[in-house]
C-alpha cells in the first residue's frame, strides 16, 4: 500500500504537475487512511484488498471524531483520486471509494474587512524600518491583487511588470494569471525594492524572490501569518483576520464597487464561477443591513 501511495504522489507531481502544497495535502490524507487501516486490521493491506465497507468505516470514524464536513469531503476526494489511479495502474479491479457519499458542506460566508479596516491594517507596519517597508508592500500587494498567500510568497522579481502595472501569478494547479497592481501597491513595492537585500549565499531561486525574510531568502507562508498577527493587534482588528481575509476583502470591495462577477472570477483565478458567487452573498448581506438601518419601512423598524 505504501508503495502504491508513493507511486500516486509521483504521478501527481510529474503527470498532473501538482503544487508542493497539493502533494503535501494528499500525502497527509493518505497517511491518515493508512494509520486507520493499520489500527483496524492490524496489518497493511494492498489496494486490491480494500473494499467499500472498510472505507465506510473510515468515513464513519471521521464523523465520530467530529472532523469538519469540508475535511471529510476533501479526504473522500483524495480517496477517489487515489483508487482511480490504482484501478488504471492495475493495482485494484474497481474503485471502492466511488460509492461513498460526500457530505454536504455548509458554506460559511467569508470574513472580510471594511475599507476603513483595510486602511488601518495597511498603515500598521512602521514606515521607518526595512521590515516595516517590506510588510507594507506585502499587505498592499496582497490586497491590490487579491493574492493567495502561497501565490504571494512564490512571486519572483521577474513576475512584476512595472510598465504594465501587473503581476504574473502562478495559482492553484499551476494555472497562470495576470493580476493588476494598483498605484498604492506600486508605490509600496518601489519603496521595498530600495531596501531589499538578497543574501549572497542563497540559491538563485531564493535570491530572485520578490519578498525576502530578514536573512535575505524567500519568505514562507508561516512567516506571512506571523507577520499579519502582529499587525492585526496594532490595527485593533478581529482575531478572525487571516492572510486570506485580504483576498476576501479584495473580492467583496470589487463587487460593492460595481465589478461584474465574471471579472472578479478572472481576477481571483477561480476555476468555477460558483466559487466566486459566495461573495455576492456577502455583498447582498451588507446591502440588506444598510437597507434595514436606513429605510423607515424596513422590516426591523416596523415595530417602532
Amino acid at each position: 500500500m505504501q508503495q502504491a501511495v508513493q507511486r500516486f504522489l509521483n504521478y501527481l507531481r510529474i503527470e498532473r504537475n501538482a503544487s508542493d502544497l497539493t502533494i503535501k495535502s494528499y500525502a497527509d490524507d493518505m497517511s491518515h487512511l493508512l494509520e486507520f487501516i493499520q489500527q483496524q486490521t492490524g496489518r497493511m493491506l494492498a489496494p486490491a484488498d480494500i473494499d467499500v465497507g472498510l472505507l465506510r468505516s473510515y468515513v464513519a470514524w471521521l464523523h465520530e471524531c467530529q472532523y469538519a464536513r469540508s475535511t471529510v469531503a476533501r479526504r473522500l476526494a483524495c480517496l477517489r483520486t487515489f483508487f482511480r489511479f490504482c484501478n488504471r495502474e492495475g493495482l485494484c479491479e474497481t474503485n471502492p471509494a466511488r460509492p461513498l457519499r460526500t457530505p454536504r458542506a455548509g458554506r460559511k460566508l467569508p470574513h472580510f474587512l471594511t475599507t476603513e479596516q483595510v486602511n488601518a491594517l495597511l498603515l500598521a507596519p512602521p514606515a521607518n524600518c526595512d521590515q516595516g517597508i517590506r510588510d507594507r508592500a506585502i499587505l498592499e500587494t496582497t490586497y491590490s491583487a487579491g493574492l493567495r498567500v502561497a501565490e504571494l510568497v512564490g512571486l519572483n522579481l521577474s513576475d512584476w511588470d512595472r510598465s504594465a502595472g501587473v503581476l504574473r501569478v502562478l495559482g492553484k494547479g499551476r494555472k497562470e494569471r495576470i493580476a493588476p497592481v494598483g498605484s498604492f501597491a506600486t508605490k509600496a513595492l518601489l519603496s521595498w525594492l530600495e531596501v531589499r537585500k538578497p543574501s549572497p549565499k542563497a540559491k538563485e531561486k531564493e535570491r530572485d524572490a520578490l519578498f525576502l525574510n530578514r536573512f535575505g531568502t524567500r519568505l514562507t507562508t508561516r512567516s506571512i501569518g506571523r507577520m499579519l498577527e502582529k499587525h492585526i493587534q496594532t490595527a485593533g482588528l478581529s482575531q478572525q483576520t487571516s492572510p486570506h481575509t485580504l483576498r476576501h476583502s479584495f473580492a467583496t470591495h470589487l463587487l460593492d464597487g460595481g465589478a461584474d462577477l465574471r471579472s472578479v472570477q478572472e481576477l481571483l483565478g477561480h476555476k468555477s464561477l460558483t466559487t466566486t458567487q459566495i461573495y455576492t452573498h456577502v455583498s447582498m448581506r451588507r446591502l440588506r443591513e444598510t437597507y434595514e438601518k436606513a429605510h423607515p419601512h424596513a422590516p426591523r423598524n416596523r415595530a417602532s
